[in-house]
């Protein structure tokens, strides 16, 4: 049995991430503001109350904590704000950057103690922090953020070799959450964390940094 934090674990694909671990037999650390009735139903073990854009609740996180050796951490909270040029919020643009992208990063950093050799770490981005991919525009403070976190899963993939730990840069597809209002053109999480799941298994020290869809396709920068 391995040990999993998922953040962003209340909904969506963190939710069904948390799920589908536990099928197979894994101890799950759900990580979330507000946990919800159907993360509540899994019986996994729930760290709530946690902003991970405030360092005070990441260190209180970390001491809950306490040592706890992880296989895995899949960073998986994040924000979608529409943000044309047209109506161009800053704040916006910041709060974007501060969920998408420095948090995950802030984390990482603070559980570095408890990954190990063989350890592995995972961002949830998105194709839309592809640059060769943008051929819509707009969206800026989202496709900015995970262009960013893009950035950030390159770094910690060349920083954490030596230690062993392998990163995995991944896109989830179209999936039908309350992020995208549903959108009936998208997959189900189920199939989604599949997919999903079938990449981190994959992960290896050799691979490690490369942006993945679910699906299998190598996605360009």
């Amino acid at each position: 049995m391995k040990t999993f934090l998922v953040t962003g674990a209340n909904r969506g694909i963190g939710l069904e991430y948390c799920r589908q671990l536990q099928q197979r037999g894994e101890q799950v650390i759900a990580v979330c503001r507000t946990p919800s009735p159907e993360l509540e139903a899994l019986g996994v073990r729930i760290e709530a109350g946690v902003d991970l854009t405030r360092e005070a609740a990441v260190a209180d996180l970390v001491d809950r904590l306490a040592g706890l050796p992880l296989d895995g951490v899949i960073l998986n909270a994040g924000v979608l704000e529409a943000t044309s040029l047209e109506h161009l919020d800053p704040d916006s643009l910041r709060r974007q950057f501060e969920v998408n992208a420095l948090a995950p990063l802030r984390l990482t950093h603070a559980l570095l103690p408890q990954l190990q050799r063989s350890s592995k770490l995972v961002l949830m981005t998105s194709r839309m922090g592809s640059i060769d991919d943008n051929t819509s525009g707009g969206s800026y403070g989202y496709r900015m953020s995970k262009v960013a976190l893009n950035m950030a899963g390159t770094s910690l993939a060349i920083d954490l070799k030596p230690r062993g730990i392998a990163v995995a840069i991944l896109h989830p597809g179209l999936v039908r959450t309350r992020m995208i209002n549903f959108n009936p053109q998208g997959i189900s999480p189920e199939e989604s964390v599949r997919g999903l799941l079938a990449r981190i298994d994959a992960l290896t020290l050799d691979n490690s940094g490369s942006f993945w869809h679910a699906n299998g396709e190598r996605l360009p920068w």
